[in-house]
Formats: C-alpha cells, structure tokens, sequence
C-alpha cells in the first residue's frame, strides 16, 4: 500500500490554513524552475521558516496550494498543506515566531552585559 498524493482529493474539505495565518516550513524547499530569477535546485525556504499565508489556489482541481510569504527571506512561494505546519500557542505566549535554524547553524547567541555563558 502507497500513500500518494493523488489518492486524496483535498478541495473536497475546506483550506488547512486560512488567509493571514501565520506557518512555518515542514522542510526544505527548493527551485524546481519556476521561481524566476533563481538557479534550479537553489533552496527557497529552509526546514522552520515562518511565513504568512497570502493567498488560496488550486492545482490540479485536487489540492490546495498556499501562496506564503516568507518574510525572513523575501520570497512568496506556493506551498502544500502537507508542507507546511500552523505556528500556535509558543507565539501567542511569548508574542515572538520560534524560527528553527536548521542544521549548520550552531552559532552562539550573544550574551547581555554582565551575563555569564
């Protein structure tokens, strides 16, 4: 048994993500060749990348695609459901988006003045 992508038709049920909802990245996301202006293969949005969902389409006439600004890189880029996740309660307490940094990036955060590391 294979879970495929078009087993399912997802426009049968309503959007996962509304308009203004605030997601992050599931994974990595590279140029298959139809962001302009970037090489192929060059990574668009990296695993933890919060953005803003700006507009609800269809492919297909099977799923939704999510056009999301990802405002820490500057591009809007057209996401599925399945790559994507909500950003929920960790905001809302502590009224910032936790951004996962990914692996290779290990570079020590500053510390306040006095502060002991």
């Amino acid at each position: 048994m294979t879970s495929r992508d078009s087993d399912h038709v997802e426009i049968n049920d309503p959007p996962a993500f509304l308009y203004g909802e605030l997601v992050r990245a599931k994974r990595h996301i590279r140029n298959d060749g139809t962001f302009p202006g970037r090489e192929i293969g060059e990574i668009l949005v990296r695993k933890g990348d919060p953005g803003y969902v700006t507009s609800i389409g269809t492919f297909l006439q099977q799923f939704y695609i999510y056009g999301v600004d990802f405002y820490t890189r500057g591009n809007l880029v057209g996401m599925k459901a399945r790559e994507l996740e909500r950003v929920e309660a960790e905001t809302e307490a502590t009224g910032s988006v936790p951004v996962d940094q990914g692996a290779g990036d290990d570079t020590p955060l500053p510390h306040a003045a006095g502060e002991q590391s």
